[in-house]
């Protein structure tokens, strides 16, 4: 039997974008003028980590050999105001039809649908500013530079469900394959035994100037819904598909009852997922030239024909395949079309939740810096009370007040925040 693991979609991966390059304290020097003035540029922003949909590959199988995909850091700024390089982006291919979730939260990130679809994952730390970001009037030298955002990992689960119109589904060895070889340009493995097929497999099937893709999906048995066989495997990749094709062995060569072959497979549907046991049904009875396969026929009509559209067919030859399609495609233009899985549009795994800061001493002033201190800049007017009385809450709360105290501040020592300098009263 073939290695059932060559096959693969479903993975665990460790995604972390690039931490941003430190910025550098430095100051310009001449020969016999040491110390002319700060210079340090801003260090380099990390690399981000984006997933793009490509239709060259097949399954998620690489993504069990290498599952660590961490983008590039950015380089420390230099001397002379440069920037420090940015750090590379990493740039993950997967399937169409790949769902990417978080693995804690359990949360939809994206549904990888189309052909060149790209979504920025996880966004890269931003570079911290060199010291020459950090000259005012009132403070010509500055002794000291940020450091840049760092990052965090996060794990993700990759699920592939194939995209396809129709779902080719029914026990092993009753014809799935051999119909969809039939019908499509497929190339399925094809054997008497079962178990043959071991993954999806994918055909477009034509119909005049039209055509729609068929999915076999393989190893439903009894017992699929709880886990036993390949069923529980490969049931996701039902949910996508618009209709059922559903083939039952109606010869009974191998000793089944294809009523209850026919009952047993929508029950696992059904206890699995309410949503699969209403897709809508075709019914494909295969091996209608078998001995015996007459009788059988006749009883499974008279049972189902009245909610079912029933096709003889046999596969192996061809024959009745037309009709198949042509009874598939007129179902198909009374369904809408494949759907996307509902995604968070908006999720992207950020430099950082939160709005830090640093505290250095410049000389015997205590400097804040950081996300915070840009936030204040631009929300703080100076000369209004409430907005004052905001910013002194906010140094509070974030618990730059309580850092402070922490290095020894003592009773009118200055701090500087931005713009702003003040007497520390405590």
């Amino acid at each position: 039997m073939a290695d059932r693991n060559l096959f693969t979609d479903k993975v665990k991966i460790t995604i972390k974008s690039g931490d941003g390059g430190d910025g550098m304290n430095s100051f310009k020097s001449f020969k016999g003028k040491p110390a002319c003035g700060p210079d340090g540029g801003d260090g380099g922003n990390g690399g981000n980590v984006f997933i793009v949909a490509d239709e060259n590959v097949n399954d998620l199988l690489s993504f069990r050999y290498i599952s660590k995909y961490f983008a590039g850091d950015g380089e420390r700024g230099g001397s002379n105001k440069c920037f420090g390089k940015s750090g590379d982006d990493v740039i993950i291919k997967v399937p169409l039809g790949t769902v990417v979730k978080d693995f804690e939260t359990d949360t939809v990130i994206a549904d990888m649908f189309e052909h060149g679809e790209k979504k920025l994952i996880a966004e890269g730390g931003r570079g911290g500013k060199g010291n020459v970001r950090f000259t005012t009037s009132r403070r010509h030298a500055p002794n000291f530079a940020q450091k840049g955002e760092k990052t965090q990992p996060h794990i993700l689960a990759l699920e592939l469900k194939v995209i396809a119109d129709v779902g080719i589904i029914g026990f092993p060895n009753v014809g799935k394959s051999t119909l969809l070889s039939k019908i499509s340009a497929a190339k399925p493995k094809i054997a008497d035994y079962h178990f043959t097929t071991l993954s999806p497999n994918l055909g477009v099937v034509r119909y005049y100037d039209n055509s729609f893709v068929a999915a076999d999906i393989p190893g439903l048995i009894e017992g699929a819904a709880g886990g036993a066989g390949l069923g529980h495997d490969f049931l996701r990749h039902i949910e996508r598909t618009r209709m059922l094709v559903h083939v039952v062995d109606i010869s009974g060569t191998e000793g089944r009852d294809p009523v209850e072959d026919f009952k047993k497979i929508n029950g696992e549907l059904k206890g699995y997922s309410e949503k699969l046991a209403a897709l809508p049904q075709i019914i494909a009875l295969n091996k209608c030239d078998v001995y015996g396969a007459e009788e059988n026929l006749k009883l499974f009509k008279k049972k189902y024909s009245r909610k079912y559209k029933i096709f003889p067919i046999t596969a192996v030859n061809g024959e009745g395949t037309e009709r198949l399609i042509e009874g598939v495609f007129n179902l198909l233009k009374e369904l809408p079309p494949v759907s996307r899985v509902e995604s968070d549009e908006y999720f992207t795994y950020r430099k950082s939740g939160n709005l830090g800061f640093e505290i250095f001493m410049d000389g015997d002033v205590y400097v804040v810096v950081g996300d915070l201190v840009d936030m204040l800049c631009r929300n703080v007017a100076l000369n209004d009370p409430d907005s004052m009385a905001y910013f002194q809450k906010i140094l509070r709360e974030k618990g730059v007040i309580s850092k402070l105290k922490e290095m020894g501040i003592k009773e009118n020592d200055t701090v500087s925040i931005g713009e702003v300098e003040f007497d520390f009263i405590p």
